[in-house]
């Protein structure tokens, strides 16, 4: 088994190379815990959220946590298939997300709005680097894979800042 800085890379047939894997498994586990992270915002904004406003955000919000569920379950699996463990508890996304806390008292639709709008830009940015550094890594699918994350992030970034004009 080879060592990583994330822990241990398990056996695999994946014949992408130690090192590549080892910088892959980093890099996304630092996005699983953003998105696991971003995710649970949303999940607060969508059980809190009042206002003028409430039926719409409501059930965008919902929208916005199902597709980012879909996204965390495609990161932890392909942490997995190259050998490595998914760092997806709480207390590990807790300790390793590098987005802002998510204010627990916001009430306010555009409250919620302005803030989930900041971490979403902040996730993509991320992502877009790691889309970077695991292509220049050699592995072409977790590349791909923040591609995909990455308009899903836009996307909703956009749709959250079409409320804010």
């Amino acid at each position: 088994m080879a060592k990583t800085k994330t822990g241990r890379l398990h056996t695999t047939r994946n014949d992408l190379g130690a090192n590549v894997r080892e910088v892959s498994v980093g890099l996304l586990n630092a996005t699983l815990a953003d998105t696991i992270d971003l995710t649970n915002g949303v999940r607060m904004a969508h059980w809190t959220v009042r206002g003028p406003h409430f039926a719409a955000l409501h059930a965008l919000f919902e929208t916005f946590y199902d597709q980012l569920g879909e996204a965390t379950d495609d990161i932890a699996e392909r942490i997995n298939q190259l050998g490595g463990t998914p760092d997806g508890t709480t207390q590990l996304v807790g300790a390793k997300s590098r987005l802002e806390a998510y204010p627990a008292e916001l009430r306010d639709g555009m409250d919620h709005v302005k803030a989930l709008a900041g971490r979403y830009a902040a996730l993509a940015k991320t992502v877009r680097a790691g889309i970077d550094t695991t292509g220049e890594a050699g592995d072409a699918d977790s590349a791909d894979l923040l591609t995909g994350l990455s308009r899903t992030l836009d996307k909703a970034l956009w749709m959250l800042e079409a409320h804010l004009d």
